[in-house]
């Protein structure tokens, strides 16, 4: 019996793990958009977009920085781990930006 419990654990946090991976992906992305949006209005609007659209995804901004008209994001996702105090981080990174003619193939 105990090793259906620890195998029911075990496929519980890895499926966790995978959905916040997946969660992170999509608010580092949505967030780099965001930040890019209000880039024109100089690195803090696009920073502060960018901390927004991250909370509302259940991320929480890590890094961001801006290289021109670039925005690079950083954002981590907080798991708890269903046995114990632990929680694990899922961290992600995204950039955006304008499209050049030389970025288009």
């Amino acid at each position: 019996m105990a090793v259906v419990w620890v195998v029911a654990v075990t496929a519980m946090t890895v499926g966790s793990v995978r959905v916040a991976r997946h969660r992170a992906d999509a608010a580092a992305d949505l967030a780099a958009l965001a930040g890019a949006a209000r880039v024109a209005e100089g690195s803090g609007a696009a920073c502060r977009a960018a901390d927004a659209v991250a909370a509302k995804s259940g991320a929480r901004l890590s890094g961001c920085r801006v290289r021109g008209r670039v925005v690079e994001i950083s954002v981590t996702v907080v798991l708890r781990v269903p046995i114990g105090t632990d929680v694990l981080r899922v961290s992600s990174r995204a950039r955006a930006g304008p499209v050049g003619p030389e970025d288009v193939l």
